[in-house]
């Protein structure tokens, strides 16, 4: 009996994750409607971030609506891909998720942090203030694909190696596709500081990928 006590007393507590965040998603919808709208189009058209990107962009209620609900997704996404792969520390799994979502708020807060202080090395805060938030919005896009994952990983492909691939990705795409339109809207604004746009990915954009990647290989 205990084993299928353990189950439920974790399937109760991924559901209420991601019923908090669906709650969350399902606010924005409710409050913001034509921002929603805009924002669930995102990758085929940049109607949300250009019109977004210059009305205090990091602190608008939608946003932080939306980034809370992509911190809660990925962080139940790599506690479930941490158990798919039998990589899971010893332990309580409610403790692992919260460590995991600390460790990622922490990460993802410290890199805000850099981007800021790098707008105000280089004297162009609000040119850097809309790169930041046209990065974050294709990541809150993409957390839709991942909500949609965990759902499927917990209770139907329950620890398929193979969704958490295609959620990968599809992940890898979107943010792709949002850092080519980058590139494209902004090309002649970043082409002074090209060297250190390229670093910033390395270091803060691809490293992260590829350390998950091999701590999953081990």
């Amino acid at each position: 009996m205990n084993p299928i006590e353990k189950s439920i007393v974790s399937l109760d507590w991924m559901t209420l994750v991601l019923f908090s965040s669906l709650v969350l998603l399902a606010i924005g919808k409710y409050w913001y409607s034509s921002k929603f709208l805009n924002f669930i189009i995102l990758p085929f058209n940049d109607k949300y971030v250009l019109l977004n990107s210059k009305k205090g962009p990091l602190l608008n209620w939608f946003h932080i609506l939306m980034s809370i609900f992509q911190l809660l997704n990925l962080s139940l996404f790599i506690f479930l891909a941490l158990r798919a792969f039998d990589v899971m520390p010893q332990g309580d799994p409610v403790f692992t998720f919260l460590i995991v979502l600390g460790a990622l708020a922490l990460f993802e807060f410290a890199k805000l942090l850099l981007q800021s202080f790098t707008g105000y090395v280089f004297n162009n805060q609000e040119f850097i203030l809309g790169i930041i938030f046209s990065k974050t919005s294709y990541l809150n896009y993409s957390s839709i694909v991942i909500a949609l994952a965990n759902i499927l990983l917990i209770y139907v492909l329950i620890n398929s190696k193979a969704m958490i691939y295609v959620a990968i990705s599809f992940i890898i795409l979107i943010n792709g596709i949002g850092t080519i339109k980058l590139l494209k809207n902004h090309q002649k604004a970043m082409f002074p500081y090209f060297v250190y746009f390229i670093l910033y990915l390395c270091a803060l954009e691809i490293a992260p990928l590829v350390l998950i990647g091999s701590y999953l290989k081990v």
